[in-house]
């Protein structure tokens, strides 16, 4: 019975060594492309109104006073259009949790699929707008909203095809969906030059193309089952040799001579993990050496054998949690309120709206140029390093967005601003991956990003309490947000930092991670024992 229980158990495991290197390599390729093309296109609204605008969109809204006037944008048509992106900023944050859901039931493929659906259906809402008995736009543009989360974050597992790159392939995946905010400011170039050609129908109806491209990618190539992490295949090894053990009629005695006594199963599985961990070394049959990505990490996969309801009720959980919520309301906050923040704390009438059109470019770029930096920081650092960084940065970000009369550190806040945006996102996603596993990794991640969209519905209570009661001045709201995040954030790098001191001295008899195939055994048979240590990448807790 427990054998048959282990087999059931097994089906869930995917382990990239079972998959050739040019499929997984096709797979990240065809991830990042669509993810450019869907995941976070409503975040380029900035791009797309002007187009909305110029077509007439809720024009009608309009009363006949405005009209004979000849204003550009009427005040109902202004707060319809700005609707349109509430809406989808918070829905894209709130279906995170239902996404998750899914992925950790069905696996990637199912979300993949749906979320190409529902991308399907908003372009053509978008593009056919009088067909829908409600107002089509905002509804496509919602379904835009819900498709994107559903096609991203059912990508992020694919970060496990080469553990050794793993922070890159987040990077790359995340840098995807900042810059894909950009594909609008190509439909406005393509729409202002083409003389009318080119109308929103046109350009939503070729749209079209790419929910056909993400369906054919999951049905053809994506796996129908997330990639286990390093962790996860270990524990599948164990769970291998109890198997074994057990169809022998008894557990093996554990003695100086146990390497021998292992099952040939699991001595060919911990053999593959291996040679998935590094490559070069397997082709070349020698033994495994010291990479500074793979330097132990006490903090790596701390909760992977936990419930997901013990993960959620953790500190883990809780600290991530807390910083998400302020760090994401922060950035969504200052996205939507550039410009009249720097209104205020710039004295020249025209700096604000040159250095919004600059933030509207930076924005995507941002996410590009950062890619391989952020790659090599999560493949290279320690989570309590990475995690400070990221403290670091937010505090930095919200110190140069309260200094008034200075153009120069208003351009270093946009300019850090774009460039940290994509490295918070990357690691509020490798921190679920690491610490908590992609076994419940839907629902983690998905439950720290609903409850970080619930969080933004405070970006009205902020708006009011600036424009009403400050008179405009942005600066203490600024100051309370960044005092909040580095609070926050500080506890939970102490936190990560502690635990990380304390697993280093419980693990401190640990040897080189040159001898990783030897103390994968140990760690196992240690885990086994009652002392469990997460597994990490060559040490024992």
């Amino acid at each position: 019975m427990v054998a048959k229980c282990c087999r059931l158990k097994h089906t869930k495991i995917l382990g990239a060594y079972n998959v050739s290197e040019w499929k997984r390599i096709a797979q990240i390729c065809a991830a990042v492309v669509y993810c450019l093309l869907a995941a976070g296109i409503v975040f380029g609204y900035a791009a797309l109104k002007p187009i909305l605008i110029t077509e007439g969109v809720y024009r009608d809204r309009c009363t006949k006073e405005e009209l004979d006037q000849g204003v550009d944008v009427c005040s109902e048509q202004e707060i319809r259009l700005n609707l349109m992106f509430t809406v989808a900023a918070v829905v894209t944050n709130i279906c995170a949790l239902p996404v998750g859901g899914i992925l950790d039931s069905c696996g990637p493929r199912v979300p993949g699929a749906i979320g190409s659906i529902f991308i399907a259906l908003g372009a053509l809402l978008f593009a056919n707008p009088a067909h829908f008995p409600y107002d089509g736009r905002l509804t496509g543009y919602a379904l835009f909203a819900i498709g994107g989360p559903f096609v991203f974050i059912s990508s992020f597992h694919l970060s496990n095809t080469f553990p050794k790159h793993a922070g890159l392939i987040l990077s790359m995946l995340t840098g995807a969906f900042d810059c894909s905010s950009a594909l609008f400011l190509l439909f406005r170039l393509v729409h202002g030059k083409a003389n009318g050609f080119f109308t929103i129908k046109t350009l939503f109806l070729i749209y079209l193309i790419v929910p056909a491209f993400i369906l054919a990618s999951q049905v053809l190539l994506m796996p129908s089952r997330s990639y286990s992490t390093v962790g996860e295949l270990l524990q599948h090894a164990e769970e291998t040799l109890a198997e074994d053990e057990s169809e022998n009629g008894g557990h093996s005695a554990v003695t100086q001579e146990r390497d021998a006594d292992l099952s040939p199963r699991y001595q060919r599985l911990i053999s593959q993990i291996n040679a998935l961990i590094d490559d070069q070394n397997s082709q070349s049959g020698s033994e495994y050496t010291s990479n500074p990505a793979f330097k132990a990490d006490p903090n790596w996969g701390v909760m992977h054998t936990s419930s997901s309801l013990q993960q959620i009720l953790s500190p883990w959980f809780i600290f991530i949690t807390l910083f998400t919520i302020i760090q994401m309301l922060r950035t969504n906050y200052f996205i939507s309120t550039i410009h009249p923040q720097y209104e205020y704390l710039l004295s020249q009438p025209n700096q604000p709206r040159q250095l919004n059109h600059l933030f509207d470019f930076f924005l995507p770029l941002g996410g590009l140029i950062a890619i391989p930096f952020i790659g090599i920081i999560l493949d290279q650092s320690t989570l309590p390093g990475i995690l400070t960084l990221l403290v670091t940065g937010a505090t930095l970000v919200g110190v140069l967005g309260c200094i008034s009369d200075s153009l120069p550190a208003a351009y270093a806040n946009i300019s850090l601003f774009v460039l940290y945006r994509p490295y918070f996102y990357t690691v509020v996603s490798d921190y679920a991956a690491k610490v908590f596993g992609f076994q419940t990794f839907g629902k983690v991640y998905g439950l720290i990003t609903f409850l970080a969209g619930l969080g933004n519905f405070l970006q009205s209570p902020l708006d009011i309490l600036t424009i009403k009661i400050l008179h405009g001045n942005p600066v203490p709201v600024n100051i309370g947000l960044t005092g909040a995040g580095a609070i926050a954030g500080g506890v939970l790098a102490w936190f990560v930092w502690w635990r990380n001191k304390r697993w280093m001295g419980v693990g401190s008899a640990a040897c080189d991670v040159g001898e990783t195939e030897r103390l994968l055994p140990d760690a196992l048979n240690e885990r086994r024992e009652g002392s469990y240590g997460a597994l990490r990448r060559g040490e024992t807790a």
